[in-house]
C-alpha cells in the first residue's frame, strides 16, 4: 500500500469541479464508507487528498489524479444508485480500470449481472478483459481464457454454465481437468480411481459450491445434469446440449487437445482455461494450450482472450507477487542469454 503523500507535497488543484456534491445523503455515506474509509482508500492508492464534509468532498492533488478521482467518485456514485454494494475490492477493480481507460462506464462492467449466488451476491465482471471474457462466451461456442491465476477465467465460466443451465439454453454441465500436477502419477496415489482423481477436481468442486448451494450442486451431480471428471473420461464421447470447461488447459498434450475439442456437438459450448506459464508437463513437451494458441486463432467461431496480472481479482498482493515471479523470469532469461 502506497504511503499517503505530507500535504506540503501536494499541489491543490484550482479546476473546475474541484469540489463534488452527491444529492443522496444515504448513497454518499455508502461511497464515502464507514468512517470515510473508502475515501482513505482511494487515497493511499491514488496519492490524494480527499476532504469530505457532509455530502461534499474536495480533492487536492495534482490535475490529472484529481480528475481520476472525481471520475471514479461520480461512476461509483451512480453504482450505489443503481442499488449495486460497494465493497472495498470493487474500489481497487475500479481504480485499474478507469487508470487504463478512462472513457469506460463502470455500470457497463459491474451491473453486468451473470448470475447470482444462493448467498444473493451477484457475479458480475471485474474489469475489462473479463467483460470482454463474458462477451465471448455468450457470442462464440468455443472460448479460451488464458492468463493468470485469480484473473477469475474459470470461476466466469463456471457461473455462465450455471446461468445458461439454469434458463435452459444448455442441458448439462460438463467441468474437466487434465489429472497432471508437478509430475505426479495416478498409479502411485493411493484409492480407488475416484480417490486418485478427486483431488486434481476439487477447485472445480470449489468454484461450483461457492455459485451454488452444496444440497442443489450435489442434487445436479447426483443426476448427471452436472458432471466433474478427469480428461481422459472424454475420449469417444460427443457432447451435445452442453457447456463444457475444461480447466489448466496447459497441462494437456496436444493430442489430449485435439480430442477435447472435436468432442463437441450441436448446441454445445466449450471453455478452455489456463496459464500457459505454469505447465506441469515434463520438459520438452508441447502443452497443448500454446499449440492450440498458435494455430486457432484465424478459424471464425472460435474466441481468444488473454488476461494479465492487471486482470488478477484476487488480494491486491497477488498482483504483486506475480509481478515479483515474472522480474525474477526476467532476470534468469537474460542471465542464460549471456
Amino acid at each position: 500500500m502506497k504511503t499517503r503523500p505530507a500535504p506540503h507535497e501536494l499541489e491543490t488543484v484550482n479546476y473546475r469541479g474541484h469540489k463534488i456534491t452527491f444529492e443522496d445523503n444515504l448513497a454518499a455515506r455508502s461511497l464515502f464508507g464507514e468512517q470515510n474509509r473508502h475515501l482513505r482508500q482511494i487515497e493511499d492508492i491514488l496519492g490524494v487528498q480527499i476532504h469530505a464534509r457532509g455530502n461534499t468532498v474536495s480533492l487536492h492533488g495534482d490535475l490529472i489524479t484529481a480528475q481520476l478521482v472525481e471520475k471514479l467518485l461520480k461512476e461509483l456514485y451512480g453504482l450505489i444508485e443503481e442499488g449495486y454494494p460497494i465493497y472495498e475490492s470493487d474500489i481497487d477493480y475500479a481504480i485499474q480500470i478507469l487508470s487504463s481507460n478512462d472513457r469506460v462506464k463502470l455500470k457497463d462492467i459491474f451491473l453486468d449481472t451473470v448470475y447470482i449466488t444462493s448467498q444473493k451476491k451477484p457475479i458480475t465482471p471485474k474489469g475489462l478483459a473479463q467483460k470482454e471474457y463474458i462477451e465471448a462466451v455468450r457470442k462464440y461456442d468455443i472460448v479460451f481464457g488464458i492468463g493468470p491465476a485469480g484473473t477469475g477465467k474459470t470461476y466466469l465460466a463456471m457461473a455462465m454454465a450455471i446461468s445458461l443451465l439454469t434458463k435452459g439454453h444448455v442441458n448439462r454441465i460438463i467441468l474437466t481437468r487434465p489429472a497432471i500436477e508437478a509430475g505426479e502419477s495416478l498409479g502411485f496415489l493411493p484409492g480407488d480411481l475416484y480417490e486418485k482423481v478427486n483431488p486434481y477436481l476439487r477447485p472445480l468442486y470449489d468454484a461450483l459450491h461457492d455459485i451454488m448451494r452444496y444440497e442443489k450442486a450435489s442434487q445436479l451431480m447426483e443426476q448427471g445434469t452436472i458432471e466433474v471428471a478427469p480428461l481422459a473420461f472424454m475420449r469417444g464421447r460427443t457432447l451435445n446440449d452442453c457447456f463444457v470447461i475444461l480447466d489448466e488447459a496447459q497441462n494437456t498434450t496436444p493430442e489430449q487437445m485435439k480430442m477435447f475439442l472435436t468432442r463437441l456437438g450441436f448446441c454445445s459450448k466449450a471453455i478452455i482455461t489456463g496459464d500457459i506459464t505454469q505447465t506441469d508437463l515434463p520438459n520438452g513437451k508441447t502443452s497443448g494450450l500454446v499449440q492450440a494458441k498458435a494455430i486457432l486463432q484465424g478459424i471464425a467461431g472460435i474466441r481468444f482472450v488473454m488476461f494479465s496480472k492487471i486482470d488478477v481479482v484476487r488480494h491486491r498482493l497477488v498482483r504483486d507477487i506475480i509481478k515479483a515471479y515474472e522480474a525474477l523470469d526476467e532476470k534468469e532469461n537474460l542471465h542464460k542469454s549471456r
